[in-house]
């Protein structure tokens, strides 16, 4: 295993615009995956198979997957594809694993959380009962190969309990591992983290199910996302999720600015000597196009110092 090379998860076109108050067409959002895998994006988070009704953005996803696999099966492929690009989906359900199954997904992510307030009022239920649900959902996707993650929202803090104990967090992926998952996505969702916090609830849950099996979901809102990175990076974690030009946001934080832009991220690792198979130009110019559909300002730091230092 090269210790230098860090996979890094893009969930921009689920998580960066599940949120978003507007119509985004489907036709933009395809246009935002295929820049992003040209940009050398590997593993990329593109739908969510949840109600329409509780979730509208999220409403074509069928139709966005389809899209990108055949674009990646004509124009896609003959440009590059090395390695094989992992399409993922999140999926609360077997009616979203079906539809999974239905689009050809190389990965599915089950959610749940280290909070039990933010549990039921996120999905109505425990965190024992989320796990029991998700139990058959599990069990296709793996007679299906797909690759499993479980989402562990609210892992650094919560809107409603306030400070979460990094064991409960660990607890949760223990109880995830034992149902099948195979990757932990741990999430600062809310963005409250800071490094001590991380590396006592990385350590935890590292301790429980491995490292190597754990990724850092950090979002942004309070200005930690990177230094929780490099907290995380330090145990030894080497997959991370973010989002194109820091795309999204919580309905449960207000001012919450999103995942951690992908194009900050990147350089960061980099200028650490990381490894990360992305290249910046293409990044940038994949996250300035999706804020000109959306109609904001470029949001990303790095992306826009870099712009600005290229043009004078």
């Amino acid at each position: 295993m090269n210790d230098r090379r860090v996979s890094v998860v893009e969930v921009g076109p689920r998580d960066g615009l599940q949120n978003e108050p507007q119509p985004v067409s489907t036709a933009d959002k395809l246009a935002l995956c295929q820049n992003l895998i040209e940009a050398g994006v590997s593993r990329l988070e593109a739908a969510a198979f949840v109600s329409p009704k509780w979730v509208p953005q999220m409403a074509d996803g069928l139709d966005v997957l389809a899209g990108v696999t055949a674009w990646l099966n004509t124009q896609g492929q003959a440009q590059r594809m090395s390695p094989k690009v992992a399409l993922s989906a999140l999926v609360p359900n077997q009616k979203g694993m079906e539809l999974a199954v239905q689009a050809g997904v190389d990965e599915v992510v089950v959610f749940t959380a280290a909070s039990e307030a933010f549990t039921q009022k996120n999905i109505n239920c425990s965190i024992a009962e989320s796990i029991d649900r998700f139990k058959p959902v599990i069990a296709q996707a793996l007679q299906a190969g797909m690759h499993v993650r479980g989402s562990i929202s609210c892992a650094l803090g919560c809107p409603y309990e306030g400070a979460v104990p990094a064991a409960k967090a660990a607890e949760v992926a223990q109880r995830l591992a034992d149902v099948g998952v195979m990757e932990f996505d741990v999430a600062d969702t809310i963005g409250v983290g800071t490094p001590g916090q991380t590396r006592a609830v990385f350590h935890a849950v590292g301790h429980a199910v491995g490292l190597s099996r754990v990724a850092g979901h950090f979002h942004d809102t309070y200005g930690q996302a990177l230094a929780n990175t490099l907290a995380a990076l330090e145990l030894g974690v080497r997959t991370f999720h973010s989002s194109i030009g820091g795309l999204g946001g919580c309905p449960y934080a207000k001012g919450a600015t999103g995942n951690v832009a992908t194009e900050d991220l990147v350089y960061m690792l980099e200028g650490m000597g990381y490894e990360t198979g992305l290249n910046m130009a293409g990044l940038i110019h994949a996250g300035q196009t999706i804020a000109q559909a959306l109609g904001r300002p470029y949001a990303s730091r790095a992306g826009r110092a870099l712009l600005a230092y290229r043009t004078r």
